[in-house]
C-alpha cells in the first residue's frame, strides 16, 4: 500500500501534467483560431482593401497580403499591377486604399489628390535595382556604360544593331524590351539613364507586367531589356544580367550592391502610399502595421533588399494611434 507521502507526490504530479496538457491544448486551439500565423494578435477583423500600382512592388505586397490573411481571413485584399502611374491615377481619385509605387509621387499627382480631398502617407518599404538583361545565348555583352545605354534608349536613337552600340560587337539586330509608360520603372530608368523622365525611344516591346518582359528577353536571342532586379533573381536561369558602368567600373546588381548603392545609377527605393482616411479603418491600419513589422523577413524572401529596421520602426510610429 502506498505511503501518504507517495500518494501526495503522485497527486501533485498528476495535477502538474494535467495543467500542462490543458495549457498546451489551449495554445493549439488559439493558434487554430488565428489561422496558423500571419497577422495576428488582436481582434478578429473584416472588410476589404484594394491595392493597385507597380508590378515591381506587387510581389512584396502580395506576400504581405497572403501572410496577413492567414491570421485575418475575414479581410479581403486585392492587388493589381496597372503600373505606378496607373495606380496613382486611381489612388488620387480615392478609388483604392493603397498604391504600390516604384517612384515617388509626382507634383502633378499630389495636386490631383489635393483637388479630390485625398491625403496620404508615403512609406518606403524596400530597396530595388533595375536589372539590364540579355538573352542567355548572348555571350558578347557582359557590361554596358551609362553612355551606351543612353545612346540606345534616347528618343532620337537610331541604334538598330549591336555593332552600333560598340564596334567589337557582332553585326546582329537589336530588339528592345522595357516597361510601359505607366510604369514607375520606366520613369526611373529614363531619368537615370537618358537624363529626363519619360524621354525614351518608342520602338520597343513594352509591358507593365514584368513577367511578360522576362519571357520576351528569354525567348529572343537579339534582346536587350530592363526591369526590376527581383524578376531577374527569380529567373536567372533563363536570363543573362549585364553589369553597368556608372563611371566607377562595371558593377553587377546584387543585394549588397543595391543596398550600398554602388550599383549606380540603377538602385532605388520602393514605396506604398496609404490613404489617410482609409488608414483609420482597423483592417487597413492592421495590414499596414503588419507590412512594416514583417518587412525585414518577407522583403528578402521575395528577392528585394530590406531597409534598416529602424526605418520600419519610424514608419510604424507615424501610423500609430
Amino acid at each position: 500500500m502506498a505511503q501518504p507521502a507517495a500518494l501526495i507526490h503522485i497527486a501533485k504530479s498528476f495535477h502538474r501534467w494535467t495543467w500542462l496538457f490543458a495549457a498546451a491544448t489551449l495554445a493549439v486551439l488559439a493558434l487554430a483560431c488565428r489561422g496558423g500565423g500571419g497577422a495576428a494578435e488582436g481582434p478578429v477583423l473584416s472588410g476589404s482593401i484594394e491595392i493597385d500600382g507597380s508590378s515591381t512592388v506587387f510581389p512584396i505586397t502580395q506576400a504581405m497580403a497572403e501572410e496577413f490573411r492567414k491570421g485575418q481571413p475575414g479581410v479581403q485584399i486585392s492587388a493589381g499591377i496597372s503600373g505606378t502611374g496607373g495606380g496613382f491615377k486611381r489612388f488620387v481619385r480615392g478609388e483604392i486604399e493603397i498604391a504600390d509605387a516604384s517612384r515617388k509621387i509626382k507634383e502633378s499627382e499630389v495636386d490631383q489628390a489635393k483637388a479630390n480631398g485625398i491625403e496620404f502617407v508615403e512609406i518606403a518599404v524596400a530597396f530595388d535595382g533595375l536589372a539590364v538583361l540579355v538573352n542567355p545565348r548572348n555571350e558578347f555583352v557582359t557590361c554596358l556604360t551609362v553612355a551606351e545605354l543612353k545612346r540606345i534608349w534616347a528618343p532620337e536613337s537610331r541604334v538598330r544593331n549591336w555593332r552600333q552600340v560598340r564596334p567589337e560587337f557582332p553585326d546582329l539586330r537589336l530588339e528592345l524590351y522595357g516597361p510601359g509608360t505607366d510604369s514607375g520603372t520606366f520613369d526611373y530608368f529614363t531619368e537615370a539613364i537618358v537624363g529626363k523622365e519619360d524621354a525614351s525611344r518608342a520602338d520597343f516591346t513594352a509591358s507593365e507586367d514584368d513577367n511578360v518582359l522576362v519571357y520576351g528577353v528569354a525567348g529572343d536571342r537579339h534582346a536587350l531589356g530592363y526591369f526590376g532586379y527581383a524578376y531577374y533573381a527569380e529567373n536567372r536561369q533563363i536570363l543573362n544580367v549585364v553589369a553597368i558602368d556608372g563611371g566607377k567600373g562595371c558593377v553587377v546588381p546584387s543585394e549588397e550592391t543595391i543596398r550600398n548603392q554602388s550599383y549606380a545609377p540603377l538602385s532605388r527605393p520602393l514605396y506604398i502610399y496609404v490613404n489617410k482616411e482609409a488608414i483609420e479603418r482597423p483592417e487597413v491600419k492592421a495590414f499596414v502595421r503588419y507590412y512594416l513589422e514583417s518587412a525585414v523577413d518577407l522583403v528578402s524572401e521575395v528577392g528585394y533588399v530590406p531597409l534598416p529596421e529602424s526605418d520600419y520602426q519610424a514608419a510604424k510610429a507615424r501610423i500609430a494611434d
